[in-house]
Formats: structure tokens, sequence, C-alpha cells
């Protein structure tokens, strides 16, 4: 299935599911209030559905299969939310190391264009820091953890920070978390996934290159609101038999800034999950991210964002978010 989480006509937020080609939105609650009567509480949202469990899962399944025109609108109407929005818990990790090896390249070709001489500043450059980073990717998973109220969904626009003058995208997708775990092993680690769904890690890459030097990680350049665009639908396990052979797109006001596929992944969402669940419990609806595939940035292009930009990521078989970039109101 295609799940949403959307706000109908009358402003009520509602768990969904896509159908008819994506042009409609099956309320799930109210089909099966429809259809059986009750409340069908573990239909209400999007969590309640994963916290409830594969019956669940099939009850909703069996809805869409028979939608009851009464609990049906047409997709232009709504307004769609992230899939879960906010998610209980989210961690970006960093599974393309394409990514990381163009990225620092470029973020030392950009040091070296404010100097005299770039070509032989960047000739003279120490890259032992980045060096050390990759050597740490090829070893283990690496993540660190989002701001999780600063998500947004495919019909929000995304609000340019007033403290950044360089803004910019991140192609990614992420998997949910299906149940509660703890010290799952690799193998079995792709029972626990729910779905899957597009995510545009929003950055602030000046504020981003100032502070990465305090080796925490990325902080304030990721951590604002809107930053964490999701969308546009979470779309079951099931219904993708290959996770890790997607194509995946960014475009920008139509077009094309990058491409790759979900198969260069170093790391993929069994050997993350297997990872972070050493002594630590995951629960239903978590996030995952798979960090930014290869190509899948404007720094590595050395390209950035402007006001009313209109990016659109797409990965194959989830579909295409699309958000625009929008100053703050005065």
């Amino acid at each position: 299935m295609r799940l949403v989480t959307y706000v109908d006509t009358q402003g009520a937020e509602r768990a969904g599911a896509l159908i008819d080609g994506d042009s409609a939105v099956l309320s799930l609650q109210l089909a099966s209030q429809h259809r059986h009567g009750g409340n069908a509480s573990e239909l209400s949202s999007v969590l309640a559905l994963i916290e409830a469990g594969p019956h669940a899962l099939e009850a909703a399944r069996a809805l869409v299969e028979r939608a009851p025109h009464e609990a049906v609108e047409p997709i232009a109407s709504v307004i769609l939310r992230a899939p879960l929005q906010p998610p209980p818990q989210m961690r970006d990790c960093s599974c393309f190391e394409l990514h990381l090896r163009q990225s620092f390249a470029a973020a030392r070709k950009l040091r070296a264009l404010r100097t005299p001489d770039p070509e032989a500043t960047l000739r003279a450059m120490n890259t032992r820091a980045d060096d050390r980073v990759i050597e740490t990717f090829n070893r283990q998973p690496i993540y660190y953890k989002c701001n999780r109220f600063a998500t947004v969904g495919a019909d929000d626009d995304v609000v340019w920070p007033s403290f950044s003058k360089s803004l910019d995208f991140e192609l990614e997708f992420g998997c949910y978390i299906a149940r509660k775990t703890k010290d799952v092993a690799r193998e079995p680690a792709s029972g626990y996934i729910f779905g899957y769904t597009i995510f545009n890690d929003i950055s602030a890459r000046d504020t981003q290159a100032v502070e990465m030097s305090g080796m925490l990680g990325p902080a304030k350049s990721k951590d604002f609101d809107t930053a964490n665009v999701m969308g546009p639908c979470l779309v079951t396990a099931d219904e993708i038999e290959d996770p890790y052979d997607l194509t995946m797109i960014a475009r920008v006001n139509g077009e094309e800034w990058g491409r790759g596929n979900t198969r260069d992944m170093r790391w993929r969402f069994e050997d993350v999950i297997a990872h972070i669940s050493r002594s630590e419990t995951l629960y239903p609806g978590e996030f995952l991210g798979s960090g930014t595939v290869g190509n899948g940035c404007g720094l590595e292009q050395l390209r950035f964002l402007n006001p009313g930009d209109v990016i659109e990521l797409e990965v194959e078989r989830i579909g295409v978010l699309r958000s625009r970039i929008t100053r703050p109101e005065a």
C-alpha cells in the first residue's frame, strides 16, 4: 500500500491510502467505520496502524480493495503531511561513500576559491580529517539524530532559515521501523522494516562548514523548522521487491541536477538496524534515513538553491517529493 497522512477538506488530520493511480485518497478510519462500524482507532493515524501490527495492515489492505466512495477524496483537495509527522524518532545515516568523497572535495574547492591562488591552495590542502571520516565510514555505519519536530510533508513549503545564505537539498530515501526490537542481527533485520519514503534533508551549507569543525556532527545547519521533508507517501515493504535497486533523481526547477541508485549503498538498512539496535530498543515508526546518494545534492556540483526554487526528488517505486523554497514572512 501507499500510505499517507493528510488533512481533509474539513481540516481533520487522517491516515489514508492512495488509490486510483494516486489520484485519490481513502480515509482508512472512515472506510472501516462505513464497512464495520466502531471507532477503528488503530486506523486513526499511520503510527497507530504501525503500532497495531500485521492485523491492522491486513485490515487496511482489505479496505483499499473495496474502498467505500464515502471515504474517498480527490488528492487535489487534501493537504499531504509527512507520512508520520512527526515520527517518534529520527536518525539520518551515511550509507553512500560517493557522496562523502564528492562533498569533501567540493568543500575543499570552495575554501580554496576564497584564496588568491585557488589551485595552489587546493594542492596544499591537508585531507587527513576527511580521510579519517571515510575510514570510520567503512568500518561501521555512522549517523546523527535529527530534529523530528522539523518534519514536514509534500504540500508544505521549505522556509529559508534566517541565519543562512547558502541552502542545499539532499536526495535520500529512508525506512520506518515496523515493531519494537533490540539486539537484532543483520539477517532478520529486514523483517523489522515497515516501509519506505523519500527524504529531503535540507541543509544550510554555510552554517555546516563552520560547525563541523566542532566534531559533533551536523547540528544547527540541519535544525530549523521545515528542514526535514518526507513523502509523498509511505510505501509498505511488500510493495518493493528490491529496495536496493531503485533509481534516484534530483531536479531543481525541472532541470536534472543529479541521479544515483540505491544499489550503491555501502551500508544497507539491515546493517544500520543491526548496528543501532545493539543494547538499544527501536520502536515502531522510528525513521532511518539513508544519507545522501552520490550526486544527490547541490554541494557536490557547487550549485545552491535560491528562494522560489522548486525541488523534485524522485525515487523509483515511491514517487516524487516536490518542495518549494520560500523566504520567511516579514
